[in-house]
């Protein structure tokens, strides 16, 4: 089955798109099986054996688009109500079922047009999952109160606060929805809806959209993996036959957004730090045969050194260091968006000239045909990456599916793309971008109205306002009273498990090159790629405490060409080879990273060996990227995430300590660095003695090893020292800080402390201890607490962070602004409450996830690539998982108890918050750790 797989969407012969009259493009062959049940449910079936997993979705053909004007938002809304309990599953739905089953977390999404639900499982529970995703569609709609709906809004409107409001830049898609379609037109409100909106549904709202909108006949069922079809075929028959088909669902005509006019309009955000400006132009729908040549437009514009509009805004101009565009197609109309955050106080319409020329370039010079065949031959990779996960390929059938009603169109969808001219892009750009209306957005920091384009306008933006006390109430605990869904059979009994799948364990080889660098690699022929990851020790741990920010400059500017090749060069020869190579930096090293087609490995490899051994170091470029970082640390300077993640580590380390410094730098040391500091860097640290080559793919361990001959000639081995920075201890008392952001919608919180390395005799059975508490999503307490229980939160976790080095213990999570106290307060009854009230179920839960979850351990390319680490970084043996399983069965209450006492004590932690001090600063002394710390100066309130 492995090789059948590949057929799935993979283009055999992929040079063909050369114009070679002599080479053809094979037929691309679909293996799967669609079946449609009375009730209109399409049923499609896809056999994978590679793993003992399968993935299972189920994707309904409703989105915000089916939506109403006033009602907004009802689709993602039901996205969430439909984890959280059904008639027969019971409190906790799927996710409670999920930790149980060792799956991979069930998941959904909402974009304009369908609301999917995801989650990969071991075989064994494929029965399990069928019952389950049947008992959402045709047995949940009874469970939802009134309680159950008021705290769920609470939970969306912080996913808002999150990756809205709370975000600079957030409101930019908002305004841009609203002048580029038409106030009728299903795509003018967000994916998201209004708070407004969100607060006024009803329980018969929810009631009336789900019997509309969540029929049989509005969905597709995917099964994809280690199944026996017939076996799958019986079971979804048993469990979905007797939901009763829906009112038939007219499709929605085609509807392009429409701008009479162009339209500039501008606004003051409160969290950026640097101008952006944003251009839309209508387009088309996804499946339109443009569709495809605007797909290859924009990225010629705009994406490597070559691209027209980086040629002129970053090259010439210096007005940014980098353009983003793309083509935003949709069901019912498309939009092709151009975004270009400039550097600090650079005027907007300086950008707009700029983005000017870069069409005009375009306009006299077109694209050329070596160009064409580079973007198209990164498709083919693009393609096998889909391919390797059975999420993946089961995602791809089921969006087909729903909008064509043909799974198998990736085999048409695959030869319109390799079919585009010169010809097919030059008229896209004539027919939608040249000379057309278009909608011109500019987002600039607060009181700087005079670098947004002339002649803007305004944009109406909705401000919430956050104030104490002012959220409605309800109690989460009291149960729906109802009359069950009357069935054939007694749905209330969980299926058994099927048999328990073997744990194969991936085979691991090791090796060595005589100048020191280490290789571990793992063959596997699932799909005809390699991916690979040369790993430098040291980073930033290398960098003196005045030249921060050394080491992430010296790994961006190895990707900016070699001695040979300047850096359009080097990135055209990456391309060409449909191949990804990119160089960086962390806190203890600096990672080459490479992806490429089996067959193109060897040239690939050759690209990245010059890269590291040949360094351009040019100056030109060397300027550019320190911009771009200056750039960046300005706006982290305004994200209250990137705040709270710098500052807290600067609480857990201190100030001398290199861990708790930005990797990035700072803005002043940045400014300093010079590219002699970066050859320096170079010539002293990057070295094999402290290197690592970690391969995985289709490529067997003596080819490997030989390809890597040249690289042990020429480079060559040095001693390198790299500083160890001890770790404090956990402090003795807790002490709680505080860093103003003004009108911030939600306050960061990072709660936590020094904790342990990764090589610690009690990481891992730390890290099984977490579990409930923090680590196992819907099953922790935390989550169940903050975000189910009262709605506080979209998201709270915990985890651990070692290394080789001691790193933290952290609790982390963005918090509705006015329950910054009462959030502090829940997480502290939870950790004081943990270590005697971890129960017999908490020990069964965490130890039935652990050991089954193991079944999905080796999965992905990714995912064997970070066993090779573990293995190389920590010394573990390559059966290592054998041991951790070990820790799990021997795990008892006592031990989780004696542990959580150890690591997550609350009187023995840093309190982080940042938010709004205003509201919120003397509202801490509540939490009882004494008078809070504020760690910036009190900031000025901000008006909207």
């Amino acid at each position: 089955m492995k090789k059948i797989c590949i057929a799935f969407i993979a283009i055999a012969s992929f040079i063909a798109c050369n114009n070679s009259s002599k080479e053809k493009t094979k037929e691309l062959r679909v293996n799967y099986k669609k079946i449609e049940l009375d009730n209109g449910l399409d049923v499609i079936f896809h056999v994978d054996k590679s793993d003992p997993v399968v993935a299972v979705e189920l994707m309904v053909h409703v989105g915000s688009a089916r939506e109403k004007e006033g009602r907004t938002g009802f689709a993602h809304l039901f996205e969430h109500l439909l984890f959280l309990e059904s008639e027969n599953l019971g409190k906790g739905g799927l996710d409670k079922m999920s930790a149980r089953i060792g799956g991979s977390g069930a998941n959904g999404s909402t974009s304009r047009d369908r609301t999917n639900y995801l989650q990969t499982v071991p075989k064994d529970a494929l029965e399990k999952m069928i019952w389950a995703e049947a008992d959402k569609l045709g047995y949940f709609i009874n469970t939802v109160t009134e309680p159950v709906l008021a705290k769920e809004k609470q939970v969306v409107k912080n996913e808002k606060r999150q990756s809205v409001d709370n975000r600079p830049y957030g409101h930019n898609q908002y305004v841009i929805g609203k002048n580029l379609y038409p106030k009728n037109h299903p795509y003018n409100w967000q994916v998201i809806g209004s708070l407004e909106d969100l607060q006024n549904a009803t329980l018969q709202d929810v009631k009336d959209f789900y019997k509309k909108w969540y029929v049989p006949n509005n969905a597709t069922l995917v099964l994809s993996g280690d199944i026996n079809i017939e076996e799958a075929t019986k079971w979804v028959h048993k469990y979905f036959d007797e939901i009763p088909k829906g009112e038939e669902i007219p499709a929605l005509e085609k509807k392009p957004g429409e701008v009479k006019e162009t339209k500039f309009l501008y606004y003051e955000d409160n969290f950026a730090r640097v101008p952006q400006l944003t251009m839309v132009w209508p387009s088309v729908e996804m499946y339109h045969e443009d569709s495809y040549a605007l797909e290859v437009l924009t990225q010629y514009l705009s994406d490597g050194k070559s691209a027209p509009l980086n040629t002129v805004l970053v090259d010439d101009l210096k007005l940014t260091s980098n353009t983003v565009m793309y083509n935003y197609a949709s069901e019912l109309a498309g939009e092709t968006q151009l975004i270009v955050r400039a550097f600090n106080g650079k005027n907007l319409d300086e950008v707009k000239a700029g983005i000017e020329k870069g069409f005009a370039k375009f306009e006299s010079e077109g694209i050329s045909d070596k160009d064409l065949q580079r973007i198209k031959a990164g498709q083919e990779t693009q393609f096998y990456l889909g391919l390797s996960s059975v999420l993946g390929k089961g995602s791809n059938l089921a969006s087909n599916n729903t909008y064509l009603g043909n799974p198998g169109f990736a085999t048409e969808d695959i030869k319109k793309t390799l079919a585009v001219t010169k010809d097919d892009v030059m008229r896209v750009y004539n027919t939608y971008i040249k000379d057309k209306n278009y909608i011109a957005t500019s987002f600039v920091p607060k009181n700087s109205a005079e670098l947004a384009l002339k002649g803007s306008t305004l944009a109406n933006v909705i401000e919430e306002k956050i104030v104490n006390g002012a959220e409605e109430t309800f109690d989460p605990k009291i149960a729906a009273t109802y009359k069950k869904t009357p069935s054939s059979f007694d749905r209330s009994i969980e299926p058994e498990y099927g048999k328990a799948p073997s744990l194969a364990v991936p085979k691991v080889y090791e090796a060595g090159l005589e100048n020191g660098l280490k290789i571990y690699g793992i063959e596997n022929n699932e799909v005809p790629l390699v991916r690979f990851n040369l790993t430098i020790d040291g980073g930033q741990l290398l960098e003196s405490l005045d030249k921060l920010g050394v080491a992430n400059l010296t790994a961006d500017l190895l990707n900016k060409g070699t001695k040979n090749k300047s850096v359009q060069q080097l990135e055209e020869a990456i391309q060409e080879l449909g191949a990804s190579i990119y160089i960086y930096a962390t806190k203890e090293n600096i990672t080459l990273s490479g992806t490429t087609l089996a067959k193109n490995y060897t040239k690939t490899l050759a690209l990245a060996q010059e890269m590291l051994l040949e360094p351009r170091f040019d100056e030109t470029e060397f300027a550019l990227l320190k911009k771009a970082t200056i750039s960046n640390l300005r706006q982290q300077e305004a994200s209250p995430n990137s705040v709270a993640r710098n500052a807290y580590k600067t609480l857990i380390y201190g100030e001398d300590n290199i861990r708790s410094k930005n990797t990035l730098g700072t803005i002043s040391s940045v400014e300093n660095i010079s590219i002699e500091d970066l050859k320096e860097y170079y010539n002293n640290y990057i070295s094999p003695s402290v290197a690592k080559m970690l391969v995985v793919g289709d490529i067997t361990e003596e080819t490997v090893v030989n390809s890597l001959a040249s690289l042990n000639t020429n480079w060559h081995s040095k001693a390198v020292t790299i500083p160890e920075y001890k770790t404090p201890d956990a402090p003795n008392k807790p002490v709680v800080y505080f860093y103003d952001i003004p009108n911030a919608k939600q306050s960061v919180l990072q709660f936590g402390a020094p904790a342990l390395a990764a090589t610690d005799k009690d990481y891992y059975a730390a890290s099984v201890m977490n579990y409930i508490l923090g680590g196992g999503g819907f099953a922790s307490r935390l989550t169940q607490e903050l975000r189910e229980g009262k709605g506080y939160t979209y998201g709270i976790r915990s985890g651990f962070s070692g290394t080789k080095a001691k790193g933290t213990f952290t609790i982390s999570s963005g918090v509705r602004s006015n329950v910054t106290l009462e959030s502090a307060q829940a997480v502290k009854k939870i950790l004081e409450e943990y270590p005697t009230t971890f129960s017999d179920k908490d020990l069964e839960t965490t130890k039935g996830f652990l050991i089954k979850s193991n079944a999905r351990a080796f999965e992905t390319a990714g995912a064997k690539l970070r066993m090779l680490s573990n293995i190389a970084n920590y010394g573990m043996k390559a059966d290592y998982i054998s041991d951790r399983e070990e820790t799990v069965n021997n795990m008892t209450k006592e031990r989780i108890s004696e542990l959580a006492n150890t690591y997550v004590n609350p009187n023995k932690m840093i309190w982080l918050i940042v938010g709004d001090a205003e509201t919120q600063l003397n509202r801490m002394k509540e939490l009882g750790y004494g008078e809070p710390i504020l760690l910036n100066e009190r900031q000025k309130k901000i008006k909207n």
